[in-house]
């Protein structure tokens, strides 16, 4: 067994553990983070597959955009755990079922339906260039409008995260945008004149003599 394979059989291993985790761990924090730890460890396969513009992307996007993201709401929203798991072995049985049966049917077409064929040889020019620059070129071109689509969905991911977390309660103190986009600078601001202090003070002399 050479180091390529040890690391992989190693990779492979944290990552089953990490992905058994996150639906076991009673706390909704630790299985995002158990998460992460699978998505890292799926970037290092990736690196073993010599594919690094996708290992890169995995740990940029997923881990420091997604996951954040993801921990950021449930650390908002305070999930009751044991409300959240309340008859999951209960619906064990029927989701053990129902992971037997994707895994088989996996198996079966990689083992019968797909049939790998040789990539071919990338040109000499192609060489020059760099796979991650030809991903580019591919991806801003022929697939732009599906980026697009898959930019809007992540938009809508992040607004619907964020109206999670709005929480409206009796004591706190909010301002209608509608109401201060329509308010008169009349209504909010009084212009006063108020005499100045070398004016208040070259009066007071005055009064006095006419007092006296």
């Amino acid at each position: 067994m050479n180091t390529t394979t040890a690391l992989f059989h190693l990779f492979s291993a944290v990552l089953l553990f990490a992905a058994l985790r996150v639906i076991t761990a009673r706390s909704t924090v630790h299985g995002v983070l158990y998460l992460v730890l699978a998505f890292f460890n799926a970037a290092c396969i990736w690196m073993l597959l010599q594919a690094e513009f996708l290992a890169i992307v995995l740990v940029l996007v997923y881990v420091g955009a997604v996951m954040v993201l993801f921990l950021f709401v449930v650390m908002m929203l305070d999930l009751n755990s044991d409300s959240v798991r309340t008859g999951f072995w209960k619906h064990f049985p029927l989701a053990g079922m129902l992971g037997a049966v994707i895994a088989l049917e996996m198996s079966l077409v990689l083992l019968r339906g797909f049939q790998p064929v040789q990539a071919p040889e990338l040109s000499a020019q192609a060489l020059e260039i760099g796979n991650t620059r030809l991903l580019g070129i591919a991806l801003y071109t022929h697939y732009l409008y599906p980026l697009q689509l898959a930019a809007v969905l992540l938009l809508v991911a992040i607004v619907a995260a964020i109206a999670l977390t709005l929480r409206h309660r009796k004591d706190s103190r909010r301002v209608d945008p509608a109401v201060a986009v329509r308010v008169k600078r009349a209504d909010r601001v009084r212009l006063v004149k108020v005499p100045s202090a070398n004016a208040a003070a070259a009066a007071a002399p005055e009064n006095k003599e006419g007092q006296a």
